[in-house]
């Protein structure tokens, strides 16, 4: 008789230790809400996380924007919900910056979604956090990052100074990078010259604060030309922001460098360079 109570004991005490892990799982199901931070065109702070994108990774499906695989070495990430904006920012080439100064570009592919999970749809995963971006391995490598880590915060706001390197006619050497000037896009409010947005196939540029110098060069034309040869001309509307960031005036993005020109996409195909670049050295003179 005691033999047979001990023993329905045990399978009581066994049982509840197998539940156990379920009970938690459960508990770590819950939504995390639709909406993220306030998007900032000068560095939006995030968490970066570690995806796998091909078949039969931890990301289950193929990807929402595209119905299809990313296997490595592709460079590509997914959101969190409200960053995803169902869906809007499909296709949308990223960069994103690491605490060592590192950064990288990748194409948004996917939702990270922070309302729904632990369902076969999403691989058995809790929902993401709101401030996610999930990225494939081949972007932590670029980076510089330990995917052991697990989580890494992204995004730098450090003021990187007024100066920018002396204008020279003959030529100033610079960083070319990539900006959506039109609206609703990454380049966040109006441009500073006219409050304008300035929508595709506009041939426009931000530059960074030494160069804007408090406006002076709003309205002017400027030559770009890639180590290719190939140049274009195009207008200053804007000013790409080297000491603040980080805060709703700049969309939460991080700060500029000091020697960038921040042009749209039609300086960038009209230079032959591909935006999956992010940056390029190029050369830049007023006209």
């Amino acid at each position: 008789m005691a033999s047979h109570a001990f023993m329905v004991f045990f399978c009581l005490i066994l049982n509840v230790i197998t539940l156990f892990p379920c009970l938690t799982d459960a508990a770590s199901c819950h939504s995390n809400g639709r909406n993220s931070p306030p998007y900032n065109p000068s560095g939006t702070q995030a968490i970066l996380t570690l995806n796998d994108f091909g078949p039969g990774g931890d990301g289950g499906g193929p990807s929402e924007c595209d119905e299809k695989y990313h296997p490595l070495p592709q460079r590509v990430v997914a959101l969190s919900t409200g960053w995803y904006s169902n869906g809007g920012r499909c296709g949308k080439t990223i960069r994103i910056t690491a605490r060592n100064g590192r950064s990288a570009v990748a194409k948004v592919v996917d939702e990270c979604d922070s309302t729904q999970g632990c369902d076969k749809e999403h691989a058995n995963q809790s929902p993401c956090k709101t401030n996610i971006v999930d990225a494939s391995k081949t972007v932590w490598n670029d980076l510089g990052l330990n995917t052991d880590d697990g989580e890494v915060p992204a995004g730098s706001c450090k003021s990187n100074g007024l100066h920018s390197p002396e204008y020279k006619s003959s030529g100033t050497h610079a960083i070319l990078t990539f900006n959506d000037f039109s609206s609703g896009g990454d380049g966040g409010g109006p441009s500073e010259c006219d409050g304008k947005f300035h929508p595709l196939p506009q041939r426009v540029v931000a530059l960074s604060t030494g160069w804007f110098h408090n406006g002076a060069l709003c309205g002017r034309m400027i030559r770009i030309k890639a180590r290719n040869g190939r140049s274009t001309v195009a207008k200053v509307v804007d000013e790409c922001d080297s000491v603040h960031g980080c805060d709703k005036s700049h969309g939460n993005q991080r700060t500029c460098k000091t020697n960038v020109v921040d042009a749209s996409k039609t300086v960038w195909k009209d230079l032959g360079l591909n935006i999956n670049d992010g940056e390029v050295p190029v050369t830049w003179t007023i006209l």
